[in-house]
């Protein structure tokens, strides 16, 4: 996995011009239920936001890139849950982790519009509060404006923190 994402990283800075859609695609695995079991992408999301400070990538494309591949991640995983509920538990990968669901529904139970915005930000929840939502049948559209808004805030949220530790990382070493 570790030279799946080497590989990638340095495929983005060699070619700037792929950064957004391979920043879409990653951020859309990363979000979609059952993909991101398998294939966490965040840390390759924040080392192309690393790229940003020396003027590799470009933010704004970027930015917006990764809020839509989220955004249509959680989308897609709604989806799922509202015409699947009860079937997706029994589904591989979730099949696996037959805490992950019920961890999801009991969080999205307790928080209800709230849990997007948090659950965006911490892995197991990631992948689990849009099918629970899906699952419960929250209000479409409330879920989407939670769903839009917290991928723009996320996307920003990773990439500027690559673009941070690259910064501080560039002035400890010059530094030292």
């Amino acid at each position: 996995m570790e030279g799946y994402a080497h590989d990638l990283i340095a495929f983005v800075r060699d070619h700037q011009v792929w950064a957004a859609p391979i920043v879409l695609v990653l951020a859309f695995g990363e979000s979609l239920a059952f993909i991101s079991l398998l294939v966490p992408a965040w840390g390759v999301l924040v080392a192309i936001g690393a790229m940003l400070g020396p003027g590799q990538v470009n933010f704004w494309p970027v930015w917006i890139a990764g809020a839509v591949g989220a955004a249509l991640g959680d989308w897609l995983s709604y989806w799922f849950g509202y015409h699947f509920k009860d079937r997706v538990a029994e589904m591989w990968p979730l099949s696996r982790h037959p805490d992950l669901l019920p961890r999801g529904q009991a969080f999205v139970r307790r928080w209800g519009i709230p849990s997007i915005y948090i659950g965006r930000f911490f892995g197991p929840l990631r992948a689990s509060v849009p099918l629970a939502a899906g699952i419960f049948e929250m209000p479409y559209w409330r879920f989407q404006i939670a769903n839009w808004t917290s991928a723009l805030v996320w996307s920003a949220v990773l990439l500027l923190f690559g673009d941070l530790i690259s910064r501080i990382v560039e002035w400890i070493w010059r530094a030292v």
